[in-house]
């Protein structure tokens, strides 16, 4: 089973943040990546890095999944995941893409699609749905 639980976007909790996802838009469809050795599509995002903020790791992850090249990008929530008897815990951004360039010729990612919503084949079924409805309610103004 796994448990998803939100705090507010400033909380840092004391073993530290491992993960920066981001919630992309474009023309108001969500981007969706899929990982090479994958069949199934994911919100962007990955681990950040020794040295590096979750705001630093949630811009370059943006751009390295998806080639965004011009975007605005904002905090929504920090988050954690819960899954047999280990917690994580990570960032949650809301980014508005407006321009694209290319993907590095060392990405991972084989595939950028643009969508009116999630697919059924999702990477982490159990989490992404939970964040991209608290991307919306954050995008509409209602409360957490």
């Amino acid at each position: 089973m796994v448990k998803v639980d939100f705090y507010p976007a400033g909380y840092y909790p004391e073993c530290g943040l491992t993960y920066s996802v981001i919630v992309a838009r474009f023309r108001k469809k969500w981007l969706l990546v899929r990982h090479h050795l994958r069949t199934t599509f994911e919100i962007p995002g990955g681990h950040i890095e020794d040295g590096e903020s979750s705001d630093e790791a949630a811009s370059r992850e943006l751009m390295e999944e998806t080639g965004a090249k011009e975007f605005a990008i904002e905090c929504v929530a920090t988050y954690s995941v819960e899954k047999d008897g280990h917690t994580g815990y990570g960032r949650l951004y809301f980014a508005e893409v407006s321009e694209f360039g290319s993907l590095m010729d060392s990405s991972e990612i084989a595939e950028v699609v643009v969508s009116d919503g999630l697919p059924g084949n999702l990477t982490y079924p159990d989490i992404q749905p939970l964040l991209l409805e608290r991307v919306i309610r954050y995008i509409q103004g209602s409360p957490s």
